[in-house]
């Protein structure tokens, strides 16, 4: 659930303040927070035309807009949804997927549609890193990433966060290193999205090379990937 401290915002997931253990006053369910984070997945990343809502270039989507859309939808089940809880959404959401600013809003990243991203490009980290099966790394190598079915290549800042992004899709990913550094230096174009989520048009060969399993990091998340198997 989400709840709002008078003194330290939102938070969620407790009933107590983690900051300074007042309990907060109730904003959304949990069920209410999952239903409407997977719908603003679609309409902010993939499909804002299915509800009628425009989008900017820069993939911002009036608040006041979509939640005329919803209630008309179906007005019983979102009678309740006002422009904080979009606020609430946005600053409980530990990969940081959506931004608002004013009355706009939009998701920072996962996008099908096509926009023109005008997020920070600035300290980039040296290395970012990018999960995949197994299967299919070698030819990653010898070909580059690109973005499939998105509109973006998307970069982890660590090989952890990497392994959980693949780890929703594949139980033993490989990890590919892409030196940013130099792809920065090369004058490529890195933008930072979510908390530990960057994003590029696409990476050559060049920049990429295989995480080994030997590496410290990696090794002990596929000891902990073979003890919950």
């Amino acid at each position: 659930m989400i709840r709002e401290c008078s003194i330290h915002g939102y938070y969620s997931d407790d009933d107590l303040c983690p900051a300074c253990n007042s309990e907060g006053k109730f904003v959304m369910s949990t069920g209410e927070r999952n239903s409407m984070a997977r719908k603003l997945a679609l309409v902010l990343r993939h499909a804002p035309e299915k509800f009628d809502l425009e989008m900017d270039i820069n993939g911002w989507i009036d608040v006041k807009d979509i939640i005329r859309q919803f209630k008309k939808g179906n007005k019983r089940r979102y009678h309740w949804l006002r422009p904080h809880h979009f606020r609430a959404i946005s600053e409980t959401d530990i990969k940081g997927r959506y931004e608002l600013r004013g009355n706009m809003i939009r998701a920072t990243y996962g996008h099908t549609v096509e926009i023109e991203l005008d997020l920070p490009t600035t300290d980039i980290p040296d290395s970012l890193f990018f999960p995949c099966s197994p299967e299919e790394s070698e030819n990653l190598i010898e070909v580059g990433l690109k973005p499939g079915d998105r509109a973006h290549v998307h970069l982890s800042a660590s090989i952890k966060s990497a392994a959980e992004a693949g780890r929703v899709h594949r139980s033993n990913p490989d990890i590919i290193e892409v030196d940013s550094a130099r792809m920065v230096a090369n004058g490529e174009t890195i933008w930072h999205a979510g908390v530990t989520v960057f994003l590029t048009e696409n990476v050559l060969p060049e920049y990429l090379s295989i995480v080994s399993h030997d590496d410290p990091e990696l090794s002990l998340l596929i000891e902990s990937w073979q003890e919950e198997e």
